[in-house]
């Protein structure tokens, strides 16, 4: 078994590290999930979301320690749309990463979105109806006319360092989300990718996502995770939001912890479990068995991909809410705190 109960307090060393395990999680998962979205497709988890988010949130972290400067035109009234999240940022990840490889000397690359009104005389093939679009422009070295239409086929790179898939993901995700994508490209001036995405309502303005604010939680936790890396990583931030923390690799190590914690009388106030183990019992087998233990338990399932019904509907299957990987520290603690009903005690506490 193990166990982590220091403190690691919220020293900048220890905030640094926290962002540089979660960045370096992102990394480690892409190319997973960029095959398992082409591949398979997977079930999109559509939420109302803002655009000027997920491009600010996206943006910084994809040019890190790049010589490439993004500038963004982002006006405040632009519509929501509806997204799920983790592929929209994945289609805005892999078009600033093509368009920084593009420019090995530097540049600049220039994000902007607006508002538009789609109807037949445009010749998209979309419906007619209010779109936000997203133009990424670099000043790179520019496509040949020959490969323009090549670039969204699965596994067609000219780039040595390459896999072919970056932008046949994105065309697949923009497609699943009743969007369009198209591409511009001039030799030795740069390219210019455009894609269109339906807006939520018929001039519906963008919704304003504050931060909301979680609990310092206490009390043990027990998580499955097979990984090595993801449990120290989860770990630390576990520990940091108060908790201390067990680890099991499997759905039966993860069974006969939580037998013994009952039986010395020191039940863990949650769970969160890993999807699925390869080779072993995952949390969508296991839950049925710890149910059985305790048909109480406080469960979250977790997963880096939304191809499962379990993500999309946790609830119907034993499980109180899900976490996603990578895992982010703040929607961490809001997921604990929604599952352990924190949420109304923080409200009622304030009020």
């Amino acid at each position: 078994m193990l166990t982590t109960k220091e403190s690691t307090g919220s020293s900048p060393t220890t905030v640094e590290r926290l962002t540089a395990a979660e960045k370096a999680c992102l990394r480690a998962r892409d190319l997973t999930k960029q095959l398992l979205t082409f591949a398979k497709g997977g079930t999109s988890v559509k939420n109302r979301a803002s655009v000027i988010r997920l491009i600010n949130d996206t943006a910084g972290f994809s040019l890190r320690g790049s010589n490439v400067r993004c500038d963004l035109i982002l006006p405040e009234d632009l519509w929501s749309v509806e997204v799920d999240e983790g592929q929209m940022s994945q289609v805005i990840q892999n078009l600033i990463i093509n368009a920084d490889q593009a420019m090995p000397n530097g540049g600049v690359i220039k994000i902007v979105a607006e508002n538009i009104a789609v109807d037949n005389s445009q010749s998209l093939p979309i419906q007619s109806g209010q779109y936000v679009r997203v133009s990424i422009q670099d000043q790179g070295t520019g496509i040949h006319p020959e490969n323009l239409s090549k670039i969204f086929d699965p596994y067609y790179t000219t780039k040595q360092k390459g896999n072919g898939l970056g932008l046949a993901t994105t065309y697949s995700i923009i497609k699943r989300h009743d969007g369009h994508i198209t591409v511009q490209s001039d030799l030795g001036i740069g390219t210019t990718f455009v894609f269109y995405l339906p807006a939520v309502e018929m001039g519906g303005t963008e919704i304003v996502v504050e931060e909301q604010r979680f609990t310092h939680g206490s009390g043990r936790l027990l998580v499955m995770e097979d990984e090595e890396d993801i449990r120290d990583i989860l770990g630390t931030m576990l520990v940091h939001l108060g908790y201390e923390v067990d680890f099991a690799s499997d759905g039966i190590a993860a069974i006969e912890l939580y037998r013994q914690a009952q039986q010395a009388g020191q039940r863990y106030v949650a769970t969160i479990m890993d999807l699925t183990i390869p080779g072993g019992l995952g949390g969508k087998e296991a839950i049925h068995q710890l149910k059985d233990l305790d048909p109480d338990i406080v469960a979250l399932v977790s997963s880096g991909y939304s191809n499962d019904p379990v993500i999309a509907n946790p609830e119907q299957f034993g499980f109180k809410g899900m976490v996603a990987k990578p895992y982010n520290l703040s929607d961490l603690g809001k997921a604990l705190d929604r599952a352990l009903g924190q949420d109304d005690q923080t409200s009622n506490s304030s009020s």
